[in-house]
């Protein structure tokens, strides 16, 4: 059900030099209305969200979509994907991978300019997650690059409190500041949009895209906020964008990345599968780890590894992409214990009938020994997916096998309403991203 909104003020459009101007004239109207509750303006903290949504605007100028530009992929959207992917005889999922969005782009190009404009209504940044607003009175700063000709970048503003049930005397309300042009036109603004962040607040930045150092906008708003919020699960191409990621940490940039919370189930179910103490002492004998994750994305995989590959002390030796139906990925891993052996991993992308909503979940894993004593064959399954590859993989050990609940709510908008309530740096996020990046740059491929 959603939480009802009160309007202070609904999105009008001014100029970039009107911005502070119109946000004041909404709270000063507010104040002189004696018998409205009391409103709080922004007062926890500062948010810029860059909200690209480049799919939905092509798929609309292509013609496969017909509703609002507004980074929701729903239903309708999914659709029209499907249509996309029928009309250019793709694998029909779905979901935007690589060749898809390479061919959208392509058709797209070939678009004559007003067509590129595109008649789909843009309804970016006029809304946040309400476990957000209903909690946090801040300033919400949307960027939306749009596609087409560069005329400039407009800008809205506006107020909305949703209604606290037990609060009646009072609303907590969040200003919108949703600033709209091509990406050339909002590189020009950069220094406007820091501007915009309330100084004495926190200030958060979530880029809602792969990462791009090289990007003018992006490293001002990297280097100007207390924490940078990413996804994951939505990098084109994590292989590549990780070490990224890494140098931005080197340079004592606090990251946040969504996906890493969607492994904690997992992780958890790892680390209790050998707090029984006869099995713990065998868990220095795990040498070869198995891990099947959903084909289009290996973030998830590749984090998890990192994460294990930190805990147990091995260090990253060999990375090999040998292809194949399911992209399997093999790597090797020294331990550095007192123990010196060799660790093997496998990482498989695995095409599933069902796509689930986050790509890239992680489907099984499984640890083993050649150690044919030890105690420490352990089988981690989705719920959805269930077992049976894990199990067919053969094990002259008893194992112990367990299913993996997923969380009750893994979409970003949640998740960040989590992040925006931590502070301090997450170091087991950061050792495990470092293991990560230092196997990836170990890769080869072999043909």
């Amino acid at each position: 059900m959603s939480t009802p909104l009160v309007a202070l003020q609904k999105p009008i459009d001014i100029s970039l030099d009107e911005i502070e101007a119109e946000l004041s004239k909404i709270w000063h109207s507010q104040d002189g209305n004696r018998t409205a509750p009391i409103a709080t303006r922004a007062t926890t903290f500062s948010m810029v969200v860059y909200e690209p949504e480049e799919y939905q605007q092509m798929l609309g100028g292509l013609g496969f979509y017909t509703g609002t530009i507004d980074g929701n992929h729903g239903s309708q959207t999914k659709e029209a994907i499907k249509k996309a992917q029928q009309t250019y005889d793709f694998r029909i999922t779905g979901r935007v991978d690589a060749e898809t969005l390479s061919r959208l782009r392509e058709e797209f190009e070939k678009l004559p300019p007003e067509r590129k404009e595109g008649s789909n209504p843009d309804m970016r940044g006029f809304s946040v997650s309400e476990a957000i607003a209903a909690q946090n009175p801040c300033r919400v700063i949307t960027l939306c690059p749009t596609l087409g000709e560069d005329r400039g970048v407009t800008a809205q503003v506006s107020a909305y409190c949703p209604l606290q049930k037990n609060a009646a005397s009072s609303l907590i309300c969040c200003e919108y500041i949703t600033l709209k042009g091509t990406k050339e036109a909002l590189n020009r603004v950069g220094d406007l949009v820091t501007s915009l962040m309330i100084s004495d607040l926190p200030k958060f930045v979530w880029w809602k895209a792969t990462p791009n150092p090289e990007q003018e906008l992006f490293t001002k708003l990297s280097k100007s906020c207390n924490c940078l919020i990413l996804d994951s699960c939505y990098f084109s191409d994590p292989e590549s964008e990780f070490p990224k990621i890494q140098e931005l940490i080197e340079a004592e940039t606090y990251v946040a990345d969504l996906n890493w919370h969607r492994l904690a189930s997992w992780q958890e179910l790892t680390a209790s599968a050998f707090d029984p103490p006869e099995r713990r002492a065998a868990l220095a004998e795990v040498d070869r780890v198995t891990i099947d994750y959903e084909k289009g994305n290996a973030a998830q995989a590749l984090l998890f590894l990192g994460w294990l590959a930190s805990r147990l002390g091995w260090e990253p030796d060999s990375y090999t992409e040998t292809g194949g139906e399911y992209g399997l990925t093999h790597i090797r891993f020294k331990s550095s214990g007192s123990k010196s052996h060799s660790i093997e991993a496998e990482l498989a992308a695995i095409p599933t009938a069902d796509w689930g909503e986050i790509p890239g979940d992680l489907i099984g894993l499984r640890l083993t020994s050649t150690n044919l004593n030890a105690d420490c064959c352990t089988i981690l399954c989705s719920e959805t997916t269930g077992c049976m590859r894990m199990e067919a993989g053969g094990s002259a050990q008893s194992c112990r096998t367990e299913q993996v609940t997923p969380m009750n709510d893994q979409k970003a908008e949640y998740l960040l309403s989590q992040q925006l309530q931590r502070w301090g740096r997450e170091v087991l996020f950061e050792e495990s991203l470092a293991v990560a990046s230092q196997l990836l740059s170990l890769r080869t491929g072999e043909q």
